[in-house]
């Protein structure tokens, strides 16, 4: 019988009781071995014992990314150091980075995590991962070789960047599955398509995340790479690393591991619950993690939560993409606009492409916003003006503010093997 890392759970009811013992095991745990969180629970007035029901989570203390850094290294460390078999970090583009700590068991259960991705991906063990994703202290790489290793797949460990060295590797080894950042993922595709390489690699498969990205960015790469489906993976240091969730193959929304972590939605002014459907901020308490647990912890990430049930029968729930997050929110003659909201807005239309920068400027006291994006392939700049000015005007009748549309030639802007930047706010320069 082959292996499964679904979860052992049948029902939503059985899925609710595993997460309230969770739920009270993390807390206790947390109380007693840390610090940090149990001075916030007895500034919150918790103690473990009040946890009684999962709506007793809203009783508890937020955390957030500020609260990491306030006593680093170790902030939310739960277990004497000697149990911390491993340490990553975040990028640490803002100040300090944040450490997190892992025991034994930690590693053991991100991998069946992360295998649980590969298994809904519906990878076999004759497949053949390849990984363009950073090793070292962050955690993209370490998860998905360790995820592919348990889950029994090959995994072939390129790492970021190297564009010659990843297509000689799948023409040679014949990879099945590329896995990588978005941005990469479109680097690769497009580096495939240049060079003529869809007919002499065996890609089906591509597993990506780690930043937003369209649904043209998305069509692109699937096109490119001469694949029917790929698979959107998110992740977040804090919260293990890559692997807490996957698509399914049925594509309706991502499935996550509510058996190992719970998933709030909360408005990110007014911290309330948001109704499923409506955009909020990722809260998420671990159930199971030792080292470094995390009880309401703000991730500053924008999604939903699906509403309704997966098609495919899973008792897993379902959250939507990644939108951003609330920090990449810039202010535009008073108007709040998230880059998400621009993605969405030139993935709907097939006169432009996916890759596109937001300019943000200052002149005579006025704000002025200029988005550059590319034209589809081979296209002709004839229609440039036209195309603009549609544009121009679903952005003004969609967002509330105005923006000037320039069309620029295809493969123009920059290309990462990490994170696209796309929002270029020069105003404060002025």
């Amino acid at each position: 019988m082959v292996k499964t890392f679904m979860p052992k759970v049948t029902s939503e009811q059985e899925l609710k009781a595993l997460q309230l013992e969770g739920l009270k095991r993390t807390v206790r745990h947390a109380y007693e071995g840390s610090p940090f969180y149990r001075k916030r629970l007895d500034e919150a007035g918790v103690s473990p014992a009040d946890i009684r029901s999962l709506d007793d989570l809203r009783r508890l203390p937020l955390t957030t990314a500020d609260d990491l850094k306030s006593d680093y290294p170790f902030a939310f460390l739960s277990v004497p150091m000697e149990k911390v078999v491993r340490i990553h970090a975040s990028s640490g583009t803002t100040g300090k980075r944040k450490i997190l700590c892992y025991t034994r068991k930690d590693i053991s259960d991100w991998a069946d995590m992360f295998a649980r991705c590969y298994e809904m991906a519906g990878l076999t063990r004759q497949d053949r991962v390849q990984i363009a994703v950073g090793y070292g202290l962050w955690t993209a790489g370490a998860g998905f070789q360790l995820g592919c290793e348990r889950f029994g797949a090959l995994a072939v460990p390129v790492g970021p960047g190297n564009r010659d060295m990843h297509c000689e590797v799948m023409v040679d080894l014949q990879s099945t599955v590329f896995c990588c950042t978005a941005s990469m993922g479109l680097l690769m595709a497009e580096e495939v398509h240049r060079r003529g390489l869809k007919d002499r690699i065996a890609v089906k498969k591509v597993i990506f995340g780690a930043e937003r990205h369209s649904k043209a960015m998305r069509k692109q790469i699937e096109a490119y790479f001469g694949i029917e489906e790929s698979f959107d993976i998110p992740g977040l240091t804090e919260l293990y690393g890559p692997g807490t969730g996957l698509e399914c193959r049925k594509h309706e929304g991502i499935h996550y591991w509510a058996d190992y972590y719970i998933l709030e939605v909360l408005n990110p002014e007014t911290l309330e619950p948001v109704a499923p459907g409506e955009i909020g901020e990722m809260v998420v308490t671990t159930l199971r993690k030792e080292a470094s647990p995390l009880i309401r912890y703000r991730t500053r990430d924008l999604t939903h939560l699906k509403p309704d049930p997966c098609s495919c029968g899973s008792v897993l729930p379902m959250h939507g993409p990644l939108l951003g997050r609330t920090d990449d929110m810039f202010i535009i003659r008073g108007v709040n606009v998230y880059p998400g909201q621009i993605d969405a807005l030139l993935s709907q239309d097939t006169r432009v492409g996916s890759e596109y920068q937001v300019l943000l400027s200052r002149r005579d006291g006025r704000d002025y916003m200029t988005i550059k994006v590319e034209r589809p392939g081979v296209s002709d700049p004839s229609h440039d003006q036209a195309v603009a000015a549609d544009l121009e005007d679903r952005i003004r009748r969609r967002l509330l503010v105005r923006a000037k549309v320039v069309l620029v030639d295809h493969g123009s802007l920059p290309r990462t093997e990490r994170k696209s930047k796309r929002v270029f706010d020069e105003r404060a320069e002025e």
